[in-house]
């Protein structure tokens, strides 16, 4: 079921929805767009992430695919995988919906914490979690793939207890 919000900064109406098959080319797509200098994740692996259930979600903004997200829970821990939202979307809020919209499933999976990677160049994204309570809990030396020529990024590792 999709929960609807209007929201006037990012267009119309949002809904947040479990990603289907068919959706695949497009989250992909965006992925591409969005990390058009790095390896991006493939189609595979968004298909992969659906065939073995982690929870994967879309964001539409007046029935267009605006963003996704992967979520995997085990253990009472969840790990937040991937978020992204389409660039021609980005600084509205609709990263912030998506992010509150995993902590709200993994606490009603009963998790008790959620964790995350972060690109320590990706300073809007690092800002929003800080703001969503998201504290550095260690670094993933060269975990995140770069242009070709360049070195591998790190990623600074997130945790965010579920009250």
């Amino acid at each position: 079921m999709a929960a609807r919000l209007p929201d006037p900064d990012a267009g119309g109406v949002i809904a947040v929805r479990a990603m289907a098959a068919v959706d695949v080319p497009a989250v992909a797509a965006i992925e591409k767009q969005a990390y058009p200098a790095v390896q991006a994740w493939s189609e595979g692996i968004f298909r992969d992430c659906l065939r073995v259930g982690y929870l994967c979600q879309v964001l539409e903004v007046d029935a267009e695919l605006a963003g996704y997200g992967i979520l995997s829970i085990a253990a009472g821990e969840a790990h937040l995988l991937n978020v992204c939202v389409a660039p021609g979307r980005q600084g509205r809020g609709l990263g912030r919906l998506l992010v509150e919209h995993f902590l709200d499933l993994a606490d009603r999976y009963k998790a008790h914490t959620v964790y995350l990677e972060v690109r320590p160049s990706n300073t809007p994204a690092r800002a929003l979690y800080k703001s969503l309570g998201f504290r550095r809990i260690g670094v993933r030396k060269s975990y995140y793939p770069a242009a070709p020529g360049e070195p591998r990024e790190d990623a600074i590792q997130l945790a965010r207890d579920i009250a």
